[in-house]
């Protein structure tokens, strides 16, 4: 049985699904696709989302070339996110 990638942190405060500790609030995001490995799930909004009884993992990657990334499924045993410009990427994400 395949174990998903855990979120270890995530300094994104203005996403809605980071309750201001650091946590992903979402059962899982999706990391971006091959120009940039941005967390497709952050959400920008003035109401908080989530639950604070879960941290999130990774739903799925479609950054083909990290080294991480097989069958599109994140095989690092955590990931932490973090601000680029004005969106949030997968700072584990390593090329091949």
């Amino acid at each position: 049985m395949a174990i998903m990638a855990k979120i270890a942190s995530c300094e994104v405060l203005d996403c809605s699904y980071n309750r201001g500790d650091g946590g992903c609030h979402t059962m899982a995001i999706t990391v971006g696709d091959t120009s940039c490995p941005m967390c497709d799930t952050f959400t920008h909004k003035a109401e908080r989302a989530g639950d604070l009884g879960v941290y999130g993992g990774v739903g799925a990657c479609r950054a083909d070339d990290c080294r991480y990334n097989e069958s599109l499924e994140c095989k690092a045993d955590f990931i932490s996110v973090g601000k680029h410009s004005d969106h949030a990427d997968c700072k584990t994400y390593t090329p091949k």
